[in-house]
């Protein structure tokens, strides 16, 4: 039962408190500086309302239902539809209770494992959804840029600490682009060139004397990369086209929520703008040392999308988007987990495992 305490201390309640307790904080302090009673009296709360804020959790239900599609693509259907649900909600659980720069795919890759995939493709669908995921936004940004303009999209005036130097918002962005880019092409180069080449290289990187002790880590990747190329090998164009047209399903879903949030209070004249505004918002959120990006999320929020929406309802709204968009997976997260620790290390499966091995 070692796993089954592995995976209770990544999901401990302290985790869980630390998230809800900086995202609830932020928002309560946000909400209690900037409510304005006077304009949400004003609200005419309608059918109308009423159906965008269905369309919002809606929203939500695509873009799970597209990941779950698209491991279930990766994993060559392995995984059924209801080991997919699970996964994914555990996948979110754990990227909402650890730090954005840190994530969830080392987990993710435990749990999947757990599922009787072998470890070289669990390997090869964790890698290959980031690599989905940064591909998304590789493409998005540039079309952001050209279709709603460099001017419109750095609205904000925060003011960010990375690397001990003060930064606006166009700055972190383009710090975070640019790393993006290059880890993309690192994945890309490691996956579809030369794997083991690759590899090399990692190992004479790390050889360097202030490099040394992570060297056997370094190692560990470039095995997981030669795997994963191993894996991915003869895959015709037709999968790939599924598998980004389910990473763009889901990802457009997600941003999608906060549009319709905006639409149940006012009328919106520029969807795509709110759209490529919360591009480089999840830059932000990415490089946050917060879980989940709680607390900062909440506090951009504003900022970002301030001007679409009444004054004084910004932080209200900021509050609602995240309980649509990331307090349910805490939720569900810990709902599921002894669920799936119970179906996973039941005698039963074992066996299976055993089986397959």
């Amino acid at each position: 039962m070692s796993g089954a305490r592995k995976i209770f201390e990544i999901f401990h309640i302290r985790r869980i408190a630390l998230a809800v307790f900086l995202g609830l904080g932020v928002a309560t302090w946000l909400v209690y500086r900037s409510f304005d009673a006077g304009a949400f009296s004003r609200i005419n709360w309608s059918y109308t309302s009423t159906f965008f804020l269905a369309v919002a959790l809606l929203m939500m239900v695509i873009r799970d239902l597209a990941y779950m599609y698209r491991i279930r693509l990766l994993s060559d259907k392995k995984l059924s539809w209801y080991q997919s649900f699970q996964v994914i909600m555990l996948w979110e659980f754990s990227s909402a209770v650890t730090p954005s720069v840190v994530g969830g795919s080392a987990i993710a890759m435990f749990i999947i494992a757990q599922e009787g995939i072998s470890a070289g493709r669990s390997t090869a669908i964790v890698l290959i959804t980031a690599f989905l995921d940064e591909l998304f936004y590789v493409v998005m940004v540039p079309l952001a840029f050209l279709l709603a303009g460099s001017t419109f999209l750095f609205k904000s005036d925060g003011q960010y600490l990375l690397f001990n130097t003060q930064w606006g918002t166009a700055g972190v962005f383009w710090i975070g682009y640019g790393f993006i880019l290059f880890m993309i092409l690192l994945i890309y180069l490691g996956i579809f060139v030369r794997p083991r080449s690759f590899k090399w290289i990692l190992l004479k990187v790390f050889s360097l004397s202030f490099l040394r002790k992570w060297r056997q880590r370094a190692a560990d990747s470039g095995t997981d990369i030669i795997i994963t190329s191993r894996e991915l090998k003869g895959r015709s164009f037709s999968f790939w086209l599924k598998a980004f047209g389910s990473t763009f399903l889901s990802w457009t879903a997600r941003f999608w929520v906060v549009n319709m949030l905006i639409l149940t209070v006012a009328s919106v004249d520029d969807h795509f703008l709110i759209y490529a505004r919360q591009l480089i918002m999840w830059v932000i959120m990415l490089i946050s040392p917060t879980p989940g990006g709680s607390g900062v999320a909440e506090y951009i929020f504003d900022g970002f999308l301030g001007e679409f929406i009444p004054n004084g309802l910004a932080p209200s709204l900021a509050l609602l988007w995240r309980l649509i968009s990331f307090y349910p997976y805490l939720f569900f997260g810990a709902i599921i987990l002894p669920i799936w620790i119970k179906r996973v290390y039941s005698r039963k499966h074992l066996k299976q495992i055993r089986k397959q091995v």
